[in-house]
């Protein structure tokens, strides 16, 4: 099997899959309808259960600061190809179980649900799938859309609600948001360093 095979499979993201986010400092960009992961996950390898599927390694809560509370849950992801059943593909994903909104704490009974949907999509990222979303830069390489000539890699931060390293995307227009953007804004916003995906779900909880 060609190295690059199932990455090139699920790298792609149809344009009905992904949000944009119209409103606020985050206006412009992107977030992947999950249940889009789940169909192309069924598409390469088969149903779930079958052709993939995961195992909960472990749920929990965290107490977090000004005693905000994440639920985290921990899983590996396994998928057959060509008769072989891959290694564990690890993802964790999080949530918030009870979140300071402007009118007063929230609490969720989502959390665990939202965040098992997020740790799949961490370990399918890790296969490949919807990788034109994050990597703006490999996309260039592919298509020479976006981006610009600076290839300095810079140090890595990660999302300090689900633990993922902040990377570049494309946003719907197909112009590259940096990193260092996304991290810019969603401290003014939030006060924290947050992924897209973590930003967006605080917007949408305050909205």
């Amino acid at each position: 099997m060609d190295n690059m095979e199932l990455y090139e499979k699920g790298r792609s993201v149809p344009d009905e899959a992904k949000k944009s986010i119209d409103a606020g400092r985050l206006k412009g960009m992107t977030d992947i309808n999950p249940m889009w992961r789940i169909k192309r996950l069924t598409e390469i390898f088969g149903p779930c259960g079958i052709g993939w599927w995961y195992v909960i390694k472990d749920r929990r809560l965290q107490t977090g600061a000004k005693d905000e509370v994440c639920a985290f849950v921990d899983i590996d992801l396994y998928y057959k190809w060509q008769d072989t059943v891959s290694q564990p593909v690890p993802g964790t994903g999080g949530s918030k179980f009870v979140a300071l909104e402007n009118k007063g704490p929230y609490t969720s009974d989502e959390c665990f649900k939202m965040a098992l949907t997020d740790a799949i999509s961490v370990a399918a990222k890790a296969i490949g799938i919807g990788a034109d979303v994050y990597y703006a830069k490999d996309r260039d390489k592919y298509t020479g859309s976006g981006g610009d000539a600076d290839n300095t890699r810079r140090p890595a931060e990660f999302c300090e609600e689900c633990g993922r390293e902040i990377e570049d995307y494309i946003d719907p227009n197909g112009k590259t948001v940096r990193a260092a953007a996304i991290i810019k804004r969603s401290k003014e916003m939030f006060g924290r360093c947050l992924c897209v995906e973590c930003a967006t779900k605080r917007q949408e909880a305050t909205a």
